[in-house]
């Protein structure tokens, strides 16, 4: 006997065998115990999620012996026969290259003729969105109300392409890509039957580099079976296929957290000499980080597909940073994978994403702004001691004296350079708060009048020999003399607009 390959040795032969689709099966196998069969199905998903091979299963259990049954034996002739595409009765037709309104003419015409031998006549017309506008038409009357004896079953990777009218006369089942741990856990169940060693690690980089089908994951273990022989590591995965190693993916989020943007242009760089894909080095490193930012946000989410060792890997880096933060660098990291592909040059685009992440780390936002002149100190500045005096309001007639200094010195120069950096994003910022301060400050002092002397005596209620115009009026409140106005102005190095 000849060689198989393991995609079509270990295609699923009964409904227990398909995996990752519960909800398509749980349909399939009511419906055929209930005898509620319909005369047209639509399998809908990714390649190698088990389309063609729920189709096959579907129609041996329509057409076995004594069917429609469950539990048919899938040794049987009948069932031999459907399974290797000989049998007379269930018909599969390449819907890429029986494209023609020719050719659905000539089904038309068979439709009405009685199976040979089993229950039905079954058309399985796969990639059915490749049929042109007018075989769609052509198909309208006799799929509506098709003979008693037809079933029709299409599978299809695209459903936009298809008529709506098409549609809307047959059942739908949409097929999910099938979990990385059940692509994993099946790679090891054929390594184990075939007599090969495969690491777990191994097993699960297959599995994500899969991206959901598990004909892609056994064709990559048959290529390594013969590239390796009897045993395969992760390193012979990521030499072959040139995928990541959680090592690194691990080493590069934990140098964005801790703002390394060195470490992180490096690691970029020793993968491009390897000639690894960039774009999907970004997605694993975006995948990660959301797999982090889900399980934050929740917990006991089954959707987080990432091994325990990842964590480990990862240490205590991230574990203080906030979840908008984290959020900050996964958006960046998205943009650019937008960016990449449709650009040549894809490791400037990575380069300057990593370090746009790396800065939105220390941006200031606006809750920062609020919260610091809340408490009278710059972002970044310790918390204000017990032992440093409160701020004062000037007594009537005093002149304003200059706020004291919230922090020390060298903490002031270290801050400085921080709030340099982000004076443009604060100052419009910064504009709006202070319309905002009034409502929240105390009432101000009255400004003493500038060009008086210093001796001049202190105003009095007036004399009843004096005029009312004669008396002084009292100074008018000025907002840009507020103690909080003039915290903000040194903090922030900023100007007063009129």
């Amino acid at each position: 006997m000849s060689y198989q390959v393991f995609a079509r040795k270990y295609r699923p032969r009964t409904f227990e065998d398909v995996l990752g689709q519960d909800h398509v099966v749980t349909t399939l196998r009511n419906a055929i115990e209930g005898d509620r069969l319909a005369h047209a199905y639509l399998f809908v998903g990714p390649r190698g999620t088990g389309k063609t091979s729920t189709a096959r299963i579907l129609a041996k259990a329509l057409n076995c012996s004594n069917g429609p049954r469950l539990d048919f034996d899938p040794d049987e002739e009948i069932c031999l026969e459907i399974a290797e595409g000989r049998s007379l009765d269930v018909l599969e037709i390449d819907g890429a290259s029986n494209n023609g309104v020719e050719q659905v003419r000539e089904l038309r015409e068979t439709v009405n003729y009685a199976p040979a031998s089993g229950r039905f006549k079954i058309y399985y017309i796969d990639e059915v969105h490749m049929l042109s506008t007018a075989a769609f038409n052509a198909l309208l009357k006799t799929l509506e109300e098709p003979p008693p004896h037809v079933k029709f079953i299409f599978a299809t990777t695209e459903p936009n392409k298809i008529l709506p009218t098409i549609i809307s006369r047959c059942q739908r089942f949409d097929l999910r890509p099938i979990p990385s741990e059940i692509i994993a856990s099946h790679l090891q169940h054929i390594a184990t039957e075939e007599n090969v060693t495969l690491e777990q690690s191994a097993a699960w980089t297959i599995a994500k580099g899969a991206e959901g089908g598990m004909r892609d994951a056994q064709s990559m273990l048959d290529q390594l079976v013969a590239f390796c022989g009897e045993a395969i590591t992760d390193r012979n995965v990521q030499d072959v296929f040139g995928f990541t190693s959680s090592e690194t993916i691990a080493a590069l989020t934990s140098s964005i957290f801790r703002r390394n943007t060195a470490e992180s242009l490096s690691l970029v760089q020793a993968e491009a000499n390897k000639g690894k894909d960039l774009t999907q080095l970004l997605s694993e490193l975006a995948n990660f980080l959301r797999a982090l930012l889900i399980g934050r946000l929740s917990p006991d989410s089954t959707d987080v597909e990432v091994p325990a060792d990842f964590w480990e890997q990862l240490g205590e880096h991230g574990k203080h940073l906030s979840d908008d933060r984290l959020l900050t660098v996964l958006d960046r990291l998205a943009d650019a994978d937008a960016r990449m592909r449709r650009a040549s040059n894809k490791q400037l685009h990575f380069e300057i994403a990593l370090i746009r992440a790396t800065q939105s780390l220390d941006e200031v936002r606006i809750s920062d702004v609020v919260k610091a002149l809340e408490k009278g100190a710059p972002p970044d500045s310790p918390p204000t001691t017990p032992e440093e005096p409160a701020a004062t309001i000037p007594a009537p007639g005093d002149r304003p004296k200059a706020p004291e200094p919230l922090t020390d010195p060298g903490n002031t120069r270290r801050t400085s350079s921080r709030a340099r950096k982000k004076r443009r994003d604060v100052e419009n910022q910064l504009e709006s708060l202070i319309e905002q301060a009034p409502e929240k400050r105390p009432e101000p002092a009255p400004q003493p009048d500038q060009t008086a002397p210093e001796a001049a005596p202190t105003a009095t209620a007036p004399q009843s020999g004096d005029s009312p115009a004669a008396a002084e009026p009292p100074a008018q409140d000025s907002f840009y003399d507020d103690p909080l106005v003039h915290d903000a102005l040194r903090i922030f190095k900023g100007k007063l607009k009129e």
